[in-house]
C-alpha cells in the first residue's frame, strides 16, 4: 500500500489509501405496453428514434410488444430511464396514440447480462 508523507514545519502527514469501492447504479428496464389503438409503424419509429435501434431490431421489439403485450425497449440508470419514459408519453399523446411506456428495476441477472455487453 503506498503511503504519501509530506513533511511540514517538522509534522508529518500521512495519506493512506481507501477502501471505499464504487459500484454501478442499478439499472431500470424501459418498458412498452400494448394497446388496440397504437399503430406498428409508430412503435417502431419511437423504438428507431428514441432508443436508437436499428429497424430489424425495432420490428423484432415491436412484434414481441404487440404479440406478448409487453416488450423491453431498452435498459438505462434511473435518471435516463425516466427521460425516455417522459419522452415517449410525450410524443405519444402529440400523435394522439395512448401507448403506454413505464419503468421498473431490472434484476441482477438481466443488469449483468446487458452489462456484459457494452
Amino acid at each position: 500500500m503506498p503511503i504519501d508523507d509530506f513533511e511540514e514545519d517538522g509534522i508529518v502527514a500521512t495519506e493512506a489509501e481507501s477502501e471505499t469501492r464504487l459500484r454501478r447504479p442499478p439499472l431500470y428496464k424501459v418498458l412498452l405496453h400494448n394497446d388496440n389503438f397504437t399503430s406498428m409503424e409508430f412503435v417502431v419509429f419511437i423504438l428507431q428514434s428514441i432508443f436508437g435501434r436499428g429497424e430489424s431490431d425495432a420490428i423484432h421489439i415491436m412484434l414481441k410488444v404487440h404479440n406478448e403485450g409487453v416488450g423491453v425497449a431498452g435498459l438505462y440508470t434511473y435518471e435516463i430511464a425516466e427521460m425516455k419514459v417522459e419522452k415517449v408519453t410525450a410524443i405519444a399523446r402529440a400523435h394522439e396514440f395512448p401507448l403506454l411506456c413505464t419503468m421498473e428495476e431490472a434484476m441482477d441477472d438481466e443488469a449483468s447480462s446487458e452489462r456484459g455487453n457494452e
